[in-house]
């Protein structure tokens, strides 16, 4: 166990779809949710270095030398170095049929002993584990259960008394391989054979995955890394992608914008089914995820909309299964690097945010043109008809502010789905009051959303602009070479932007206390796709890029000088925007290439 926090992009991520862990560089496993990305932790030494609990090794001398995924699997290899020799530790969540659900780790023949340690410290740290001796593993809180290819020991603090709560180890002595499994149900003590078989199951279930990924252009391994981050991030049973499989890593060291993001946002849903449709082929993922939007519990348990004469049709923000967040709490953890507060649940399920809305059409709109269907129309409808009724209302906006606002991003996303949506209007005069709120929306946006200078505002009023103007472009609200998105860009460019990396807009906080926001530099990459300046473009993507760890993963946001990552990890929506603004360039440059060659035919 170390006395420091592990650097953010030190961390990889290891998955069953229903939950995930997060391993660092030495092999710790420092976070883990058993059974539910939002189940109350089991190790949480992320966020508190003495009370989360951790599983951890003991080998002297140990220095991290590489890590990789198997193939196109969740499996993790990870190889260490000593002066006797090297250590390769394979660690994956078992999937596929007649597999235990947990953790399993592999350890190859060790150069030197090898202590394994499993520290618990179940429901977020509030409770001492029970560990009792069952059958030949160990039983802990009557739910989970150890099994080692070596005796397993309990105590209270090991030799050198680095634990003072109560854990379980075991010893693999030099030159000798071994495992251990960490289950949700007693087994008979499993052998190496089983746990071989669990990995060759887990490896099958992985590349069923990956089979339908059939992009293949520029950036293709960095673009099957962020597909792979998507599902690892992915609630198989109901298809809901939760924003992050973390809570309370901070935006600036320090702060307090430390937020729980295992849930899954409408915000998010419009990007991440754009990149699932440009990087699969089948479009299941897709579909189900537009299932999970229109098909669960949230859709009648969205609170009330405080000034509204109508219900929100749908909260912006849902748990795995599709039912309301539940409220927000602070834990009494240290925080990362000491950032409190440290929360679990989220306040952004009672906000009114139009951005959100206008996404569910988007994505709609996205399904129905790709795959020639209209399913879940009566919810789509009764969001359309919400956004009609309700646009002209101040919101929270797409970084879901504690002021409301008329934030220019929430009535543009609403009038893009309006306007899109109205295609699939099942009546002339339900497009023709569609298109009448888009052009509205227009109108306000024209009279009372632009900066003295031109641009497009934050909000309305506002002389600050937001990165999220760059995707106006993107979904067909403007041309982006109109004077107000030149406006808009050479404002971001002068007051956001530092190493062709770009800062979001905060009215409620100081964003340039925050990391470059990696979502937002991508959109100004998808921005210069639009105007044909795919130089440009790329140089952006390349500056994203060298903010991901060695895995490709992406945290919200990074330190644009040093590249510290920042923010919740892995972060979807950064995935998303990546597999955008490369298949948007990817997609430019094969245009300009044809334009070309007919040309000069």
């Amino acid at each position: 166990m170390t006395n420091r926090f592990p650097k953010i992009r030190d961390l990889a991520v290891i998955g069953d779809r229903c939950t995930s862990a997060l391993i660092t560089t030495l092999g710790s496993v420092v976070w883990y949710c058993p059974e539910r990305f939002d189940s109350p932790s089991l190790f949480a030494s992320l966020l508190d270095l003495n009370r989360g609990g951790s599983w951890w090794l003991q080998l002297p001398n140990a220095s991290f030398a590489n890590r990789a995924y198997l193939g196109d699997s969740g499996v993790l290899e990870t190889r260490l170095t000593t002066p006797q020799g090297e250590l390769t530790i394979l660690d994956w969540m078992p999937m596929g049929e007649k597999v235990p659900k947990g953790i399993c780790r592999r350890f190859s023949v060790a150069p030197a002993d090898l202590t394994v340690i499993l520290q618990p410290a179940p429901d977020y740290g509030r409770r001492s584990p029970n560990l009792q001796f069952v059958d030949q593993g160990v039983q802990i809180d009557d739910r989970y259960y150890l099994y080692a290819s070596h005796p397993l020991s309990i105590s209270a603090s090991d030799t050198c008394d680095e634990i003072s709560e109560p854990h379980v180890s075991f010893t693999i002595p030099q030159g000798e391989a071994g495992w251990a499994v960490l289950v949700n149900r007693s087994l008979p003590l499993p052998t190496e054979q089983d746990v071989n078989y669990w990995l060759t199951a887990t490896r099958d279930r992985w590349q069923q995955l990956f089979s339908p990924v059939c992009y293949d252009g520029a950036y293709k391994d960095q673009v099957a890394h962020s597909v792979r981050a998507l599902r690892l991030l992915t609630f198989e049973q109901t298809g809901g992608i939760i924003a992050a499989a973390t809570t309370s890593l901070p935006e600036a060291i320090g702060a307090e914008r430390n937020y729980d993001y295992r849930y899954v946002w409408l915000r998010d849903a419009g990007m991440v089914v754009s990149a699932l449709i440009g990087s699969c082929s089948d479009g299941s993922e897709s579909q189900q995820f537009l299932e999970f939007v229109c098909g669960y519990d949230w859709l009648c348990q969205a609170p009330k909309n405080r000034g509204s004469s109508k219900d929100l049709p749908l909260s912006p923000v849902a748990d795995v299964d599709g039912e309301t967040v539940s409220d927000e709490v602070k834990l009494d953890f240290t925080g990362y690097c000491n950032s409190q507060p440290v929360r679990i649940g989220n306040r952004a399920k009672s906000q009114l945010q139009l951005d959100a809305l206008g996404n569910v059409l988007l994505v709609a709109k996205l399904i129905y043109s790709r795959f020639q269907t209209d399913e879940h129309w009566s919810v789509v409808e009764k969001v359309a008809d919400y956004l009609a009724d309700h646009w002209s209302e101040p919101d929270h906006g797409i970084w879901e502010e504690e002021s409301k606002e008329h934030y220019t991003v929430g009535k543009v996303l609403a009038a893009c789905g309006l306007m899109h949506i109205a295609d699939f209007a099942k009546t002339d005069a339900q497009a023709r009051r569609w298109r009448a709120a888009e052009q509205a929306i227009r109108r306000f946006v024209t009279r009372h959303c632009l900066t003295s200078e031109g641009a497009y505002a934050a909000f309305a009023g506002s002389e600050a602009v937001d990165v999220s103007a760059a995707l106006f472009p993107v979904w067909a609200y403007t041309a982006p070479d109109t004077t107000e998105m030149v406006a808009t860009i050479d404002a971001l460019e002068r007051n956001y932007a530092s190493g062709n990396l770009y800062r979001r807009h905060l009215e409620n906080a100081d964003s340039q206390q925050e990391g470059a926001f990696l979502a937002g530099t991508l959109w100004v990459a998808q921005y210069w796709v639009a105007r044909r300046d795919f130089q440009r473009a790329r140089t952006i993507v390349d500056a994203a890029l060298a903010c991901a760890n060695d895995l490709g993963f992406f945290a919200e946001e990074a330190d644009p000088q040093t590249k510290q990552m920042l923010g919740n990890f892995p972060q979807t929506f950064v995935h998303a925007a990546f597999i955008g603004a490369v298949i948007s360039l990817e997609a430019g440059l094969e245009q300009d290439k044809a334009g070309k060659v007919k040309i000069s035919d």
